[in-house]
């Protein structure tokens, strides 16, 4: 579970963020934005971020507060392996190919469109594996918003391995000979495991929380 001053931060951030969405009332509106200054020095407090750089986050927010979505494919070959690339923004550690899911797009248009970007192959959805809450999941760093993840099973249908602008390279795993150096921040070991359950198991139903 992530530490409660996080909690508190992100639900006065989201507060504020709502109530900046639907006041038009100006002292309500200043007070709003009292709250959210208030939740971005919290969150400065008890982490490494800069306090100008949480509070420019917070204040490009807008509308209803509603946690983000992250996408990821579980893409496999046909001798039973998974598709990993490495992260160039994080130290090079690696992760299932995925990132936000993009506005007018659906979940697994977004999926598709990321697997091809981060590792040079074509794939089909099979299956929504999962949607995990990620602060139930163990990921590490705590991040600033909620996020729920959005887990698909994937076949490749073509392409070739090829980093993209965001990667440094692409490899296949078998179960039991995963990277030690994961980006636990997007995937964590016990996900990839149940992915490898979900491909060769395909009636498994969606997992959730």
């Amino acid at each position: 579970m992530q530490p409660i001053w996080l909690n508190w931060a992100r639900e006065l951030q989201a507060i504020a963020q709502t109530g900046l969405a639907f006041s038009r009332d100006p002292f309500d509106q200043e007070r709003y934005r009292s709250i959210r200054s208030l939740a971005a020095r919290i969150m400065a407090e008890h982490s490494e971020i800069k306090l100008s750089r949480i509070e420019a986050l917070f204040s490009q927010q807008a509308g209803y507060a509603t946690p983000k979505v992250d996408v990821r494919g579980a893409a496999f070959s046909d001798d039973d392996r998974i598709l990993l690339v490495r992260e160039i923004a994080d130290a090079g550690r690696w992760s299932l190919p995925g990132g936000w899911a993009d506005v007018n797009q659906s979940p697994s248009e977004s999926v598709i469109r990321e697997v091809c970007e981060e590792s040079g192959f074509e794939v089909e959805i099979r299956k929504l594996a999962a949607v995990y809450d990620r602060d139930r999941h163990g990921h590490v760093p705590p991040h600033a918003f909620h996020v729920y993840k959005l887990f698909f099973v994937c076949t490749i249908v073509e392409g070739a391995a090829r980093p993209g602008p965001e990667t440094s390279e692409v490899g296949f795993f078998t179960a039991e000979d995963l990277p030690r150096d994961l980006s636990v921040g997007r995937v964590q070991p016990h996900q990839i495991e149940r992915m490898f359950e979900h491909w060769r198991s395909p009636a498994l139903p969606t997992d959730f929380d």
